[in-house]
């Protein structure tokens, strides 16, 4: 007989909406057949969830002879619709869910264990799932979670893209909470700047030299709502313009994860640029940044000018560049007790972004010389160029903390 337990995790959202969680945990061993086949298996299942979405993390742990690559199913019982995935390639067939490994993650030992994360809507009904098979043999059988009754919220103001409720008024003046915001450290659409330079949870910084570059808030130009923080970046040795939150991110983890909407207007140059800043405690306060370099997205160490990934013609062929002239859904998570990065531009995880603890030519064999776990204590958004390279930059709907916001 599996063993099931669940848990009740609230976070508060707008009023009259009800929020809950599952975590489902169970356990079977089933025969061995062949070397690629599951022998046992245990799924933690941590649904994050609220009115029409949620997040999950899968925790998948293997007993048995080691596996060269794993395919994880379940059936939604609700009307659940997977949107996005992260460490796994999630697809949907009706309400059968496949979830594959990546290039990186497909081996399992004997006890080992991967996580994968996903995010989707639902409409009537959003269940649990319970019936999860590995590579085509169950880890679960028929356990069913117990019923759980929506908890009560205190009235909050809606979100801009959240559904309001009939007995709310939207207040003009403070930036509400959205069914993504959880306990978030820092959660903005920055609709609550009311002039046109950056104040409240924002403020203008130059880290370590101010050239021309400028930072207003944009009332034009938005990705939802009507506001958006605008950094007009000047090229120049060492000309910085950030727009720095106040929010200390330097107890968020394990895993700390930023997801922003990013719009440019100019083509990565050749030279290094950066547009997000992070002061990082484990380099003493230096910054880890992402920007950009030969056209592609990248990482830079400021303690010892690392990248991730290495500049030679494959590294950068595995990195992308940022598209011009449109939104872009920008995600990282940060591993704050390992070296270790992920990076999606919109749904996709870069391969050329990927730092997994074990070094590759061209991708993170420079980036891991240095074994220290990243500590980034701070957010700042702008831009700052050590050569050439203007670009004008909107920033919007940023989150960052330690549970993964979509796109």
């Amino acid at each position: 007989m599996p063993m099931l337990s669940a848990r009740l995790l609230r976070r508060p959202w707008t009023a009259a909406v009800a929020a809950l969680a599952l975590a489902l945990s169970f356990f079977v061993v089933v025969p061995a057949s062949g070397s690629d086949m599951a022998a046992g298996c245990r799924v933690d299942y941590t649904v994050d969830q609220w009115t029409g979405g949620y997040t999950a993390q899968v925790r998948v742990t293997h007993t048995g002879s080691a596996l060269s690559g794993w395919q994880l199913t379940w059936t939604y019982g609700g009307d659940q619709h997977v949107t996005s995935a992260w460490n796994a390639t999630v697809t949907q067939t009706g309400h059968a869910v496949t979830a594959t490994n990546t290039a990186w993650n497909g081996g399992l030992a004997d006890g080992g264990t991967v996580d994968f994360g996903l995010q989707g809507t639902w409409q009537s009904a959003g269940p649990a799932p319970t019936d999860f098979t590995l590579n085509g043999l169950s880890c679960g059988g028929d356990g069913t979670s117990p019923p759980t009754t929506p908890s009560p919220t205190p009235t909050a103001t809606p979100s801009p893209t959240a559904t309001p409720s009939p007995t709310t008024t939207p207040s003009p003046t403070t930036t509400p909470p959205s069914a993504e915001c959880g306990n978030a450290a820092v959660c903005d659409g920055f609709e609550d700047q009311a002039g046109p330079s950056p104040a409240g949870n924002w403020r203008f910084t130059a880290p370590d030299c101010q050239g021309t570059g400028t930072a207003t808030v944009d009332t034009g130009v938005a990705h939802s709502g009507t506001r958006s923080l605008r950094v007009d970046g000047r090229a120049g040795y060492c000309n910085h313009a950030f727009v720095a939150a106040t929010a200390d991110l330097s107890s968020v983890g394990p895993v700390l994860y930023v997801r922003m909407w990013v719009r440019h207007t100019t083509a990565l140059p050749a030279a290094h640029v950066a547009f997000v800043s992070m002061p990082d405690s484990s380099q003493g306060g230096k910054a880890l940044r992402i920007g950009g370099q030969n056209g592609a997205l990248q990482w830079n160490r400021e303690i010892d000018d690392a990248t991730l990934p290495a500049q030679s013609p494959v590294g950068v062929g595995l990195s992308r560049p940022l598209p011009t002239d449109s939104w872009q859904c920008l995600r990282f998570s940060v591993d704050t007790s390992a070296p270790k990065l992920d990076t999606w531009l919109g749904d996709e995880l870069v391969p050329g972004l990927h730092a997994d603890g074990v070094p590759t030519q061209d991708v993170d064999a420079q980036w891991l010389s240095r074994t220290t776990a990243p500590r980034p204590t701070a957010l700042r958004l702008g831009w700052e160029s050590y050569g050439t390279g203007d670009d004008t930059l909107w920033f919007d709907d940023v989150v960052a903390g330690s549970s993964p916001a979509g796109c």
